[in-house]
């Protein structure tokens, strides 16, 4: 199982990938994460939320985190929003960022999905959640993996 998430994505992969939740983060006060594991063995989007819950995501003054969840060997993704997000958007607010991720993994190009998918959730969340000067970083800009 860990040789599949080990191997999804290279070292320098991986830190484009942080380098672009850097940008991402720089125009938004939201905090946007990526979690990648071999299987969700339950429902992805069960998984995501307690992977969310895990990483601490829901503890944001502004319940503004984004979980970029992945699980390789199920060839499956969930974008999952906190509460204050989903109650400031539409329903269908992550589809464009969904189908940017979609198509880039359904070519294999699972970096530069995921840099274009955090590049996307970066603009969509600056409209709601616009960056200011007092603004920390709340989590890290890291890749967990389970």
């Amino acid at each position: 199982m860990n040789f599949k998430v080990e191997h999804f994505l290279s070292k320098k992969e991986e830190q484009e990938i942080v380098d672009a939740i850097r940008v991402a983060e720089s125009h938004t006060s939201g905090e946007i994460r990526i979690h990648i594991e071999g299987t969700a063995s339950i429902d992805p989007y069960e998984r995501a939320m307690e992977v969310f819950h895990i990483l601490k995501m829901d503890n944001t003054k502004l319940r503004n985190g984004v979980l970029i969840y992945v699980a390789v060997e199920d060839k499956t993704f969930v974008i999952y929003g906190d509460k204050g997000i989903n109650d400031a958007v539409d329903d269908n607010f992550w589809n464009s960022t969904k189908d940017i991720i979609q198509n880039h993994f359904k070519q294999g190009q699972f970096k530069q999905g995921l840099i274009e998918g955090v590049l996307k959730a970066g603009k969509e969340l600056q409209d709601n959640f616009p960056w200011d000067a007092h603004d920390i970083n709340e989590l890290p800009n890291d890749i967990s993996k389970g």
